[in-house]
């Protein structure tokens, strides 16, 4: 006879599988005739923009192209710095074992590292590294067993447990452009060197909708037509809407930005201004909190019961915090004396994460690359790493955590001072993603098979072995926690050591009990 329950509906975004690859983007670029022939190479930037992203069967394909930045000494007798711009188009299959076509993905892509070194004046090879991170997702319904009617004898299992359960998925691309206005004074002849970083992430949701705002943080080194080296620093805003039914401000919300496009070139209507036209993708996760009262085992003392079981893993203490590193450090460079800093890049980098009682630990590195140049206007290039260790307190069992940070520069200054010191000040804004990976057990089609076979005992003494409870106790013996705990006393039914003897009634449904 098949039992009537009471079911909840949970939604589980179930990771399905993970991934961390490396690819390799190389190219030849011609110098153009307009240009003058390369003595050698000062820096080379680079934006990645991720057009196309498909899941097939056991693989990924990503689409996308580099666009590429390079300020180079010109071969002549001026010996000028000079500027070209190209891009690099690439297009990778990355095995992924069961990943399915139509199955959700995060992919995120990064650029690690970009050279680029002549082979002759008039040509150059360029040499980027890409980091990937992939995860693959499939959504699965799940209907939970939370109570049983007209259950009489039946010994549940319960635990209370407050799950994520997945509201939905979304994407949307935004369109923004603008104007960078440089100084009024300034002549645009190349642009030299470009970064571009999404940062100030900030989400508000409204019922069936994601306002998703950010920022895209632009900085472009560009030469003046009287050969003057300067640059501009901007931020342009990044605002769109996605569409999730039943999503409300209650819940949360994972929002993932990507560069898929992007347009920058010297703006033919208005002086002393750059065009730059973006296209950013945005996916976002949205999660609602549920408490649900699960049913993780079950038994009759007096019938056999018999139900489908099956375990399955999904996310639990879903938190989003946001804190403030500084970083105060005077670093030594050699060469920097009566040099001045025309333009530095800023790199967090983690190197190891440690989980440990109620905090985790991330140490790193923030890799700095200096664009420098002498009182005669030559420019030139320098390293250095400033080590940090960032440390999250107050974290509940942190050793089961699973985190992920994510690392803005919002404000960095360096001073050289006498003696080639450099006085170094940056603040990370610092956004760590925590949740727990809990397994639950889900059962269905509960019914009963007829009366348990009877046991030809009443009382039974039992000594607790390692990794018994009370309910496994029960369970194998026909009785239950209640008899148990009655029968020998038991103040914390939690609470039983090894080597303990026990006293096991067999239970009767009567409510009768053997002494």
């Amino acid at each position: 006879m098949v039992l009537e329950t009471v079911n909840e509906n949970l939604c589980v975004n179930k990771l399905i599988a993970t991934k961390k690859d490396i690819i390799m983007v190389e190219g030849d670029m011609i110098v153009p005739d307009s240009k003058p022939d390369i003595l050698n190479t000062i820096c080379t930037s680079g934006v990645v923009c991720v057009y196309k992203k498909d899941v097939l069967t056991e693989k990924v394909r990503i689409d996308g192209n580099i666009n590429t930045c390079i300020m180079y000494l010109a071969d002549d007798t001026q010996d000028k710095v000079r500027g070209i711009n190209t891009s690099l188009d690439f297009s990778e299959v990355i095995q992924v074992q069961n990943a399915k076509e139509g199955m959700n993905s995060l992919i995120q892509t990064k650029l690690k590292s970009i050279e680029c070194k002549v082979i002759n004046g008039r040509k150059v090879g360029i040499k980027a590294t890409l980091e990937v991170d992939i995860k693959i997702y499939t959504k699965e319904e799940v209907e939970i067993v939370n109570h049983i009617q007209n259950a009489e004898g039946i010994q549940l299992l319960k635990e209370d447990l407050r799950v994520n359960s997945l509201v939905g998925m979304g994407e949307n691309k935004i369109y923004t452009k603008d104007n960078i206005t440089i100084d009024n004074i300034d002549n645009l002849a190349e642009i030299l060197k470009t970064d571009l970083a999404i940062v100030d992430k900030d989400v508000k949701i409204s019922y069936n909708k994601i306002l998703a705002k950010a920022e895209a943080h632009v900085k472009i080194m560009y030469l003046t037509e009287d050969n003057r080296v300067n640059s501009v620093d901007t931020k342009i805003p990044i605002v769109g809407f996605i569409d999730i039914p039943n999503v409300t401000e209650e819940n949360i919300c994972d929002l993932d930005y990507e560069i898929k496009n992007m347009i920058m070139k010297p703006n033919a209507s208005e002086e002393h201004s750059i065009y730059i036209e973006l296209e950013i993708g945005v996916t976002a996760i949205c999660y609602e909190e549920k408490q649900i009262n699960l049913i993780q085992d079950l038994y009759s003392p007096c019938e056999n019961l018999e139900f489908n079981k099956k375990k399955i893993t999904t996310i639990t203490n879903k938190q989003v915090r946001k804190e403030i590193k500084q970083i105060r450090e005077n670093i030594e460079i050699e060469g920097m004396e009566n040099k001045n800093i025309i333009d530095v890049d800023v790199c967090p980098v983690i190197e190891k994460q440690e989980n440990s009682n109620s905090r985790i630990i991330y140490t790193g590195n923030l890799e700095i690359n200096f664009v420098l140049s002498n009182q005669d206007l030559q420019m030139e290039v320098r390293n250095a790493k400033i080590p940090f260790e960032y440390t999250l307190d107050g974290i509940e069992e942190a050793e089961n955590v699973n985190s992920k940070l994510e690392m803005e520069v919002a404000n960095q200054d360096f001073i050289v001072q006498d003696g080639g010191m450099v006085t170094s000040n940056v603040d990370l804004v610092m956004n760590n993603d925590m949740y727990r990976s809990t397994n639950m057990n889900i059962m269905n089609e509960i019914q009963t098979n007829g009366e348990r076979e009877a046991e030809d005992y009443s009382l039974i003494l039992y000594v607790v072995k390692k990794g018994d409870t009370l309910w496994k106790i029960a369970k194998k013996y026909g009785s239950t926690i209640d008899d148990i705990v009655r029968t020998n006393g038991i103040e914390d039914e939690n609470l039983i050591n090894i080597g303990q003897k026990l006293f096991i009634p067999r239970y009767v449904k009567t409510g009768i009990h053997y002494e």
